[in-house]
């Protein structure tokens, strides 16, 4: 309304029909001069017709600049309902094990500029060169895509602890395509990110399982690989078993706190993650802790598996089970 009514003044001050500074025409033969009062202590001086048409499209100037802002706050206000509402539908489809839907929906958006989707269509891309049934060059070509969606993400915000957790994947699984050496170099630029998203988000249990896994890793690195590091780097990347085993349990027990009686307190979320389970049963075994590996072991069977890694998982604890009870 304050927009019609501004417009409106403008339009009747052009044909001399509000009250305000009076138009005043020359005498004859001073050919198309005229005043408009004093506007600020200055005579303005011209042809009238002139002057209404410049003080019109003025006006139409100053309407469409109000448009376009009002238009512009719609778009905006518009596009961020329409990302949380891809983002919503993503989430449930990632919830529900709908990995080709999930990658076709995000797919649609690869343009996206917004790093929350960016990240997610990282992981899609991730979960589909993961299946079984995807070929090796497709599995290569969809390495290297969620690498870039990833980087992509980190980009547009580097306060995303996701966007940082999904590149050190990503570039963790580029390295298997690039040699040793790339590998090695690539590890330190890894648990930087993992480092980083820990850091943005230290209750983010997948962040903190994963920096296990780097651990784990290093810890049983074969020796002509440290040799290579050795040779390639001055201080090559290491680590313990028992750094592994720390952050698999702080994995285990620090990702979720809730509000009881008043008191802000962190608990144990157990079996988050299946290969978490299997991990801490694995490095039990590399410490010689047979019992405490059993126990673990078993969980990593014993989980329902939702997914194809989930039975992979389950397989691997099974034949570990049996493989040490046969020695006893």
């Amino acid at each position: 309304m304050l927009l019609v009514a501004q417009l409106w003044r403008l339009l009747l001050l052009g044909r001399g029909m509000v009250q305000g500074p009076r138009l005043l025409m020359a005498a004859p033969g001073s050919r198309y001069r005229c005043v408009l009062g004093r506007l600020g202590g200055f005579e303005v001086i011209g042809n009238p017709g002139t002057f209404r048409r410049g003080l019109f499209f003025s006006a139409l100037s100053y309407l469409g600049f109000e448009t376009y802002q009002i238009i512009s706050q719609a778009a905006v206000v518009h596009a961020t309902a329409k990302v949380e509402e891809i983002l919503e539908q993503a989430d449930y489809l990632y919830e529900s094990g709908e990995t080709q839907k999930l990658y076709h929906l995000l797919t649609l958006y690869k343009e996206s500029e917004d790093a929350e989707l960016l990240w997610r269509l990282a992981r899609a891309s991730r979960d589909i060169a993961q299946l079984s049934q995807t070929s090796e060059e497709e599995k290569k070509r969809l390495v290297y895509e969620a690498l870039e969606f990833a980087k992509r993400a980190l980009e547009k915000n580097e306060s995303s602890f996701a966007a940082h957790k999904w590149y050190a994947i990503c570039i963790s699984d580029v390295g298997d395509y690039e040699g040793i050496k790339v590998k090695i170099a690539n590890a330190y630029v890894i648990k930087e990110h993992f480092e980083k998203a820990i850091e943005l988000n230290p209750k983010d249990a997948t962040s903190i399982h994963l920096m296990g896994v780097w651990c784990y890793t290093f810890a049983e690195m074969p020796w002509y690989q440290r040799r290579i590091a050795k040779v390639l780097f001055a201080t090559p990347p290491s680590s313990t078993y028992e750094e592994a085993l720390s952050y698999f349990h702080r994995a285990e027990q620090g990702n979720r706190c809730f509000l009881l009686y008043f008191i802000f307190s962190c608990t144990v979320d157990p079996n988050f993650y299946s290969k978490n389970l299997l991990l801490l049963g694995k490095t039990y075994l590399k410490l010689q802790n047979k019992k405490l590996a059993a126990f673990w072991l078993i969980k990593a069977k014993d989980y329902p598996a939702h997914t194809e890694e989930d039975k992979q998982i389950q397989n691997e604890a099974v034949q570990l089970l049996t493989s040490f009870s046969d020695k006893n």
